[in-house]
């Protein structure tokens, strides 16, 4: 399985560069670190981690991002929890974001 993400600032309409962004997998009821990546210019990070069958989540650094552009925003961290249930396939998880919203979905 591999694991991808990209990020879009629905205020600029413009990749999200530079948001550093976490993978954590919850082990025996624990969240344990599995990767970290920081989205490029075009606002992705290809090649997060290869988590297993089981319950992840991705945490991005929003508040860090809005503040190097003097936007004080309401979320200082997104967290996106999914399921893998097929250990074979690719998944990439979007996040559209501003500094008072966001919305995520499973992409391909």
């Amino acid at each position: 399985m591999s694991l991808s993400t990209h990020v879009l600032d629905a205020v600029s309409g413009r990749p999200a560069a530079g948001i550093a962004v976490r993978v954590e997998s919850r082990i025996d009821g624990a969240w344990q670190a599995a990767g970290t990546g920081v989205t490029d210019a075009d606002g992705r990070v290809r090649d997060l981690a290869d988590p297993a069958v089981g319950v992840h989540r991705l945490v991005f650094d929003t508040g860090s991002y809005f503040a190097e552009a003097g936007i004080q925003g309401f979320y200082p961290e997104v967290t996106v929890t999914f399921e893998v249930v097929d250990g074979s396939a690719h998944h990439h998880v979007p996040l559209l974001v501003s500094p008072f919203a966001y919305s995520t979905y499973r992409g391909s």
